[in-house]
Parts: structure tokens; sequence; C-alpha cells
């Protein structure tokens, strides 16, 4: 069974004097080294002994010793002390320069298009920081998964985010292989597509999600149908590329099969735009300076690259 546990407010009120007495066997030299006056410390010991419920020292004019009780304290209070000086130390190097662990939960499809070359570059320039990515294309919530920071397309990001831009507007594209298109035929407006094979994505609400046109300043939505479902879109862009029919993607994740020829794009003058590919993180977080330095890098390599 689980026991509630709280920290009593004053329990270290009085500890550092204790150690201090201890280690000098001296009030007044323990005095001397906190900067304040022996009758302040003398306060803080008797304080502590009052809440320990056991005299801690032996006090005579000439000489200052720990009673068995002191003994015990000093032995399991020392250590305990120092740890908690050096957590706090830890934690204050980490709150004034970049450094330790950056957690970001990001789409998979960003990855090779995005993140590659911007965490290349960012670990690079911030050696003492460690990146980690968690490729998921759920929208977690990122204080109980413990992440600095999340990636996503605009249209996902929780208005009360604050969101960093790190892509400008991008088109959906509607893609086949080439073996598809001669087999099937190329579409020509947006109702040719409930003839074909459209590959669908599943969201991570368990939704499958219809595809988006802009058909001459109008957003449509058709639910298209298909031998095939995924849940991320470098899957989706796998089964196009063997043939398996139409998928919708990001324009960038597609670019270099088109390219290559591996694919062709279709309909491309009803491709609809989305906001683009944005950092974001929670307005009311205090940004560590890890996370400062990332999206200061972030922005740096968004200007060089206008």
């Amino acid at each position: 069974m689980k026991q509630n546990f709280t920290v009593r407010q004053g329990a270290l009120d009085g500890v550092e004097a204790f150690l201090s007495v201890a280690q000098h066997r001296s009030f007044r030299r323990a005095a001397a080294e906190l900067g304040v006056t022996p009758s302040a410390i003398s306060q803080a010991v008797r304080a502590l002994e009052a809440r320990v419920g056991a005299v801690l020292f032996l006090r005579t004019t000439r000489s200052v010793s720990l009673t068995e009780a002191g003994e015990r304290f000093f032995a399991r209070a020392r250590p305990a002390f120092e740890e908690l000086v050096a957590a706090s130390g830890a934690a204050r190097d980490l709150g004034q320069r970049p450094a330790g662990l950056l957690r970001l939960t990001v789409p998979r499809s960003v990855v090779p298009i995005l993140l590659e070359p911007l965490v290349a570059s960012f670990c690079q320039a911030f050696p003492e920081i460690e990146v980690e990515l968690a490729a998921s294309e759920e929208l977690v919530d990122l204080a109980a998964g413990g992440f600095d920071a999340g990636i996503r397309m605009g249209q996902f990001i929780s208005p009360d985010m604050v969101a960093v831009r790190l892509t400008k507007p991008l088109p959906f594209l509607i893609v086949g292989s080439p073996g598809y298109l001669e087999r099937r035929g190329r579409p020509r407006r947006p109702d040719d597509l409930r003839e074909h094979a459209c590959l669908r994505l599943r969201r991570s609400n368990g939704a499958l999600a219809p595809w988006s046109l802009n058909d001459g300043g109008r957003s449509i939505e058709i639910a298209v149908a298909g031998p095939f479902i995924a849940n991320d879109f470098p899957t989706m862009l796998g089964a196009a590329v063997e043939g398996v029919g139409l998928a919708q993607v990001p324009g960038p994740l597609a670019t270099d099969a088109v390219r290559t020829g591996k694919l062709v794009a279709v309909l491309e003058k009803f491709a609809p735009m989305t906001p683009g590919v944005f950092l974001y993180y929670p307005s009311h977080r205090q940004i560590m300076p890890k996370l400062r330095a990332f999206i200061d890098h972030v922005k740096g390599r968004s200007r060089a690259a206008r």
C-alpha cells in the first residue's frame, strides 16, 4: 500500500549549522564559516534538537562534542546534505548553460527531411547537449511524457503552445508510381479519386483521415477508399513507391522520389497548402538553456536558408 509522504516545512532548517558545528567542534568557528553570529548558530541547533527529539551536542565552556544521538545524526546527515548541495549545483548548472538531455517528440516523416541535418549541425554546435528524438505520430502530453518540446505540423498544435516555425507553408501532394498510373490511369479531377486505390492514414485517435484538396480556393474533403492503411506518412509513401496505390503526403517527403522518377505527382493544381512544420512547447514553461539554444539554432538556420 502506498504511503502518503510530505516534507515538513523547515525540516532541513538547522542541518547546515549542525554539520558545521560538528565538523569544527565549535559554535564560534561554525558561525564564522557560515557568516552568522554564534547566537544564531546556537538557536538553529537548539531548534533542530527540539524537532529531532534528542540532544545532539554536549556543551561545556571549553569544548563541544557529539552525543551518541549526535554521532548517528551526523553519520547520516552529512552525506545526505552533501548530496543535496551537489544536486542543487547540478540543477543550477543546467539552468545557466546549454547542457543536458534535450528530449523532442516528432513525427517520423520530419526526421529525414528536416531533423537529420538540423540535429547534426546542432550537436556539433552544442556538444554538451544530448538530443533524444522520440518518433511517434501520437500527439503526446509534453509534460507527462517528459519532453522539452515537440515538432508537428501547424494544424495539429494546440493554440496554448508557443510555436516556432521550422518550414515555410508546404503543399500536400498526391503521388503514385509510374506503374500504378499506367495500370489505372491518371486522375484529372478530385472526383476521379473515388475510382482509384487510395492509401489512407489512421490518426492517433483511431479515425481515418479524409483527403483534403483545394478546388479553386474552396477546401474540399473526399472520403477515399483503398487496400492499405498506415499510421504514418513514410509508410504510406513506401507503399505508393511499390505501386499499391495513390498517397497524399507532405510535399517535402515526396521530393526525392518524384525527382528520381519513382513517383509522379498528380492533381497538382488541387494540392492544399498546410501551415508548415513547427517546434512547439508550453507557453507557461520556463525555457531551459538547452531548449533556448535549440530554438536559436532553428531560427539561425531559417534565416540562413532565406
